[in-house]
């Protein structure tokens, strides 16, 4: 009785502070969404704090789509993240299936390289040196190239693929198969899981590219659409007088929050069940 007692309160204990997470983090996006959506004088006359908006206007979206700078830096955006996912997910896959057959020769010297750059980085400044010595200022792909490869990455798809049974790989050597067409035939079909996992950790950074692009984009027709964000977010605040008729600084931003954050937040949900299993999957071994 005394255990089923303390079993029980561990629960609750569990379950409120769960909901207080929770809370922490679904309250501000509840109020970013608010802002955005009602009228700037109602969002005064209640303090500035509004969860559930009572009265709707989506002139902060509108007034967001008019801008040309939106529209544009989107389409920079769904570029770099769907080009550059694809081509991580091809070097990280074709990078980390070799480490993971124990018969590689010097397969512990090519890990601890991989481990290194997980310690140490080539740093800003040199970094900045070789993109532009190789041409890649005021190119996209200039935000794609220099983190072709995550290093954590492959070694959450190293593991996984170490976890294939290893008899599904000597059955299909036996049959004349040879490492490319096992690989893409045989060992990436099975990976599914870790595979949506490094490909959203992936996507994820590609649309929250931010520091890279300022660094290297010169052309501001080429600015991914977190650099124009922020440039509404750093927008001086307007007077408030005649809040009923224009739209305030503060709706614009939060506007934007929403419109940057929401493809994300929309994919998300669709792909929880195979992130966390990729990521207990490919986690077990180290």
């Amino acid at each position: 009785m005394v255990r089923n007692i303390g079993d029980r309160g561990f629960q609750i204990a569990v379950y409120v502070l769960l909901t207080l997470v929770g809370l922490a983090a679904v309250v501000p996006l509840l109020y970013v969404l608010a802002v955005s959506l009602t009228p700037f004088a109602v969002v005064l006359k209640h303090g500035g704090y509004v969860l559930f908006p009572k009265e709707l206007t989506f002139n902060a979206y509108e007034k967001l789509m008019g801008n040309s700078a939106i529209p544009r830096s989107l389409l920079v955006t769904i570029y770099i993240t769907v080009v550059g996912t694809l081509i991580n997910l091809m070097l990280t896959t074709l990078l980390a299936y070799p480490l993971s057959r124990k018969q590689l020769p010097g397969r512990n010297m090519f890990l601890m390289m991989v481990v290194l750059t997980l310690l140490f980085s080539g740093g800003i400044i040199p970094t900045y040196l070789i993109v532009k010595a190789t041409g890649l200022i005021d190119s996209l792909w200039s935000l794609i190239l220099p983190t072709a490869v995550s290093s954590f990455n492959v070694l959450i798809m190293k593991s996984f693929f170490e976890q294939l049974p290893e008899e599904l790989f000597e059955s299909a050597r036996i049959d004349g198969a040879r490492e490319f067409r096992i690989l893409f035939q045989l060992a990436v079909p099975l990976s599914l899981p870790v595979m949506i996992t490094v490909g959203l950790f992936y996507a994820v950074g590609h649309w929250n590219s931010f520091f890279s692009a300022i660094m290297y984009m010169t052309d501001r027709s080429l600015y991914p659409l977190q650099v124009v964000v922020r440039e509404i977010l750093m927008l001086s605040q307007q007077p408030l007088e005649n809040a009923e008729d224009q739209v305030p600084t503060v709706t614009m931003q939060m506007a934007a929050v929403v419109f940057a954050s929401a493809p994300i937040l929309v994919v998300y949900p669709f792909l929880q069940k195979h992130f966390t299993k990729g990521m207990l999957l490919g986690s077990i071994k180290g």
